[in-house]
Formats: C-alpha cells, sequence, structure tokens
C-alpha cells in the first residue's frame, strides 16, 4: 500500500495525533500520559514519510538510526522487522520513543516538516519498540564469539547500557557497576512513571542480563572500588566512567535551607525511584502536598518532572517561576503543554530572592522580582533584567529547585590521572571518548554536563567502538 502513494499523497496525509489519558483524570495519577499509537495510526503516520534520497532526519540522529528504514517497515506492517532495524543502532527504543527530544534532532530535519508537520519518528519508535515488547517479546541481537577481554562499565544509566550493548555483542565479557539498588540510573530516578514507566526500563535491562551482561547493584565505585582496581586486581582491560551529572545546583539565595526546600533531585529521586507517593506503603515519605502550594524554580524538562508531580501529590497551586519568558524555556514543548493542561501555573519573567519561613525553620514562601528581557547573553537566550520595585511574597508550603546538575564528584576524589574542565566535567577525545589514562573512557552527563538521553547514548556507543578498537589492539 505505502508504494502505491505518491508523495503528493503522502504530503496530504495529517500527523497523527497521540491518544492520551484526559487530563483531569491523568493529574490525579502516575499511569502514563501518551498512550501509544494503534496499528492503524502508526501505519497512516509512516505513510508521511517521503523516503528521501538523502534522508537529513538520520543526520539528526545521535545514534544513527535508520530513520527511513524502519519507517518504511512500519508502513507495510512489518512491525517485528521495524524493530530489529531500530536495534541496530538503538538498543532502548522504548526508552527513546518516550522522553528523546525528537523535535530538535530528527525530527526538525524532516523535509516533510518543511510545509508540514514532521513525521512522528520519536511516536512510531515507541510504538514498534512497545509492539515487540508487548507481541513478542524483546528480541535480542547476536554477539560474537568470545574474545576473552573484560571492560568494567560504570553507571547503569542510558550512556553505560548503550556501551554495554555494543561491547556485549563484540563479544566481551561486560560488567555494569550502579551505585543505587536500581537499574537504569537518570531513567528510574529521575523521570516519573507518568513519562516513562519503569517496567519499560526493567524489560529493557532484563533484555542485556540475556545477553550475558553483568550488573552489580550498589556498587559505588571510588568506595566499594576504585577505578585503579578494576584494572589492577580485579582483572578488568578497560573503563567506561558514565556515572553522570548528579550534584544538584542550587539558587545560593538566603532561606535555602529550610524545612520544605528540596533539590529536584531528592524530591523526584524519593518519588521516582523509592515510590514516596505510595507512602505508607513504601518507607521513604517525602513533603505532604495535599491541598498545599508548590513552586518549581527552573524551565527545563526536570521542572516540568517536578511541578507535573507535585499535581498528582494533590497540590492545590503547582507553579512553574522561571526568570525568562516560555520562549526561552528549554523544556520540550510536549511538558509545557502538558503541563498547562494539568493546570499548573507558570510564574514568567520572575525570579527568587529569598525564601522565608516560621521561627521554627518551616518555609512558608518565597520572595519574588519580576524581570524583563535585555539582550542575549552566553546562551543565545534574552537575559532576564530585574525590574526595581516590583518585589512581592508568594505563599508556599514547598520549593524544588530544578536548575541543572554538576558532575558526580566520586570519581574525581578517588582517581587520579584524569583531567577536568572547572565543573568537574572529565575531559575526552570527542571521537574516542577516552580519557588522559589509557584504557579509561568516558562519556554522558559526566563529560557534557546535563544533557538528553539519546545525546548520552550516543556517546556510550561511540566509547564501545573504541574500546572495542582499544581491546582488540591490546
Amino acid at each position: 500500500m505505502a508504494a502505491r502513494l505518491s508523495n503528493k499523497d503522502r504530503m496530504k496525509i495529517p500527523r497523527q495525533p497521540m491518544p492520551e489519558q484526559d487530563a483531569l483524570e491523568r493529574s490525579g495519577n502516575f499511569k502514563e500520559v501518551n498512550l501509544g499509537l494503534t496499528e492503524e495510526l502508526a501505519i497512516l503516520e509512516a505513510q508521511r514519510c517521503l523516503r528521501c534520497l538523502r534522508p537529513m532526519c538520520i543526520e539528526g540522529c545521535p545514534v544513527g538510526v535508520k530513520i527511513d528504514d524502519f519507517i518504511a517497515l512500519v508502513a507495510d506492517g512489518n512491525f517485528a522487522g521495524a524493530a530489529a532495524k531500530i536495534k541496530e543502532d538503538n538498543i532502548l527504543p522504548a526508552v527513546c520513543g518516550r522522553v528523546c527530544p525528537q523535535e530538535e534532532q530528527c525530527e526538525i530535519n524532516c523535509i516533510v516538516g518543511k510545509k508540514n508537520e514532521p513525521v512522528a519518528i520519536g511516536r512510531l519508535e515507541r510504538f514498534v519498540a512497545d509492539y515487540e515488547r508487548e507481541r513478542l517479546g524483546i528480541q535480542t541481537p547476536f554477539c560474537k564469539p568470545k574474545t576473552g577481554k573484560k571492560v568494567a562499565v560504570i553507571g547503569s544509566g542510558p550512556a553505560g547500557l548503550s556501551c554495554a550493548a555494543d561491547l556485549i555483542q563484540a563479544g566481551h565479557d561486560v560488567t555494569v557497576f550502579e551505585a543505587l539498588h536500581e537499574l537504569g540510573g537518570v531513567l528510574v530516578y529521575g523521570i516519573p512513571e507518568f513519562r516513562l514507566p519503569k517496567e519499560i526500563v526493567k524489560a529493557e535491562v532484563a533484555a542485556l542480563e540475556s545477553l550475558g551482561v553483568e550488573f552489580r547493584k550498589n556498587a559505588v565505585v571510588g568506595f566499594t572500588d576504585s577505578v585503579d582496581e578494576l584494572l589492577s586486581t580485579e582483572g578488568y582491560n578497560a573503563v567506561f566512567i558514565a556515572v553522570g551529572a548528579g550534584l544538584p545546583y542550587f539558587l545560593n539565595i538566603p532561606g535555602e535551607n529550610l524545612n520544605g526546600v528540596y533539590s529536584a533531585n531528592e524530591f523526584l529521586t524519593r518519588v521516582n525511584l523509592m515510590k514516596a507517593y505510595k507512602f505508607p506503603e513504601y518507607d521513604t515519605p517525602v513533603f505532604d502536598c495535599k491541598e498545599k502550594s508548590v513552586a518549581v524554580f527552573g524551565g527545563g524538562n526536570t521542572a516540568m518532572d517536578a511541578v507535573r508531580t507535585s499535581k498528582r501529590l494533590g497540590a492545590k497551586h503547582s507553579f512553574i517561576i522561571y526568570r525568562r519568558s516560555e520562549v526561552e524555556m528549554p523544556a520540550r514543548l510536549e511538558e509545557v503543554h502538558h503541563a498547562k493542561q494539568e493546570g499548573v501555573e507558570f510564574l514568567l519573567l520572575t525570579n527568587p530572592l529569598e525564601f522565608v519561613g516560621t521561627e521554627a525553620g518551616w518555609l512558608t514562601g518565597a520572595k519574588l522580582q519580576k524581570m524583563e528581557l535585555g539582550e542575549p547573553d552566553q546562551s543565545g537566550r534574552r537575559r532576564p533584567i530585574p525590574i526595581e520595585g516590583s518585589e512581592y511574597i508568594l505563599p508556599i508550603d514547598m520549593a524544588v529547585i530544578a536548575i541543572g546538575n554538576g558532575s558526580n564528584p566520586i570519581i574525581q576524589k578517588t582517581t587520579e590521572g584524569l583531567t577536568y574542565t572547572k565543573r568537574g566535567n572529565i575531559i575526552v577525545d570527542n571521537e574516542t571518548m577516552e580519557t588522559s589514562r589509557a584504557g579509561v573512557f568516558a562519556g554522558g552527563d559526566i563529560v557534557t554536563g546535563g544533557a538528553t538521553v539519546i545525546l548520552a547514548m550516543g556517546a556510550g556507543r561511540k566509547a564501545a567502538k573504541a574500546i572495542n578498537e582499544y581491546l582488540l589492539g591490546a
């Protein structure tokens, strides 16, 4: 059917809407918001692809998924084949189809998008991955014969998982060390259930285990073992450091030590990983948001995750407080749209000056100041400038700081011979991801600072290729 359509006919097909939970209903539960395309919708959406001679969408994909090929298979109804095609380059398609900013990467390059809305590449990727998992079970790729080489991967987030996947397929023994009691890194502690169900992450990890990847939980490399010990006494031939950026930044304003002020890391980890929303069934509580006012400071995806989580915990008022305008907000448009649908209140061009509280140390409000935009700063965004005399107090019961994270400091404190930026990020060769120490590679947020899942996966794949060449040449 797809072959009989002319490009003119394809351009007439509108982008298919994503079925989703009703906004009022979903704001009271942690079930996934987007419900996924049906088979009929997926085929129709796939038929919008023009099968360009030079598919620019692939150039926008950090892991190089053969987008045109997998979409053609979807258009023909060959969903299993489409899943296999994606996994030639992306071992976590169900994850990436949900949380990657396709609108800034592959879809922004889509030729269809020059005149109409671009092909929904991410939604099709999600559909294919879900179809395989639910109908066929996750299919695992072929692995080459064992080489006898061992690689230690530090961190089970997207960079670590993608690196481990490529290395195990290359025939090397791979052990992934994870500091937490659950596997997945930011995929499990940072991203809420309503955006990425944890069962999906577990299924993807289980697929890697079936290939032979060994996972060790509660293993804080730098404390339980050092990088030096892994290489010298534990017998590993190479190490890939993918520990992420887990050190939260704060506003550094008065009152930030009041009870009721959280970092987004702590707040989301308690809710996502430790299931605080099911207290007392799970014994890690979080601030009781019911009928309270919660303010989240920041404008990125983490801020949206935190404020939408507060809604689901019963907050009467959930505010986003951001010092620039919505145009400068770095969060995905879909996340902002969903937050507005769910009743989140946006206080834009507003900057926090101070937190105020009781003598007993409990937060009661935030002193805010209105801003206006001036000339662009180094980020390219217009710099916010305070408006004199515009200060006021916003009564709030809880605050969440979501303005970014710094690099994990443990490796730096316990490993000599690595070089770092002023921010504590590991310096690597951008082509090989090799550090200043032979046999030690690094990638993901520990190198770039906080970035996207798919960029971390791209770094993991690049490192795996270089590690494989290093091992085979050793």
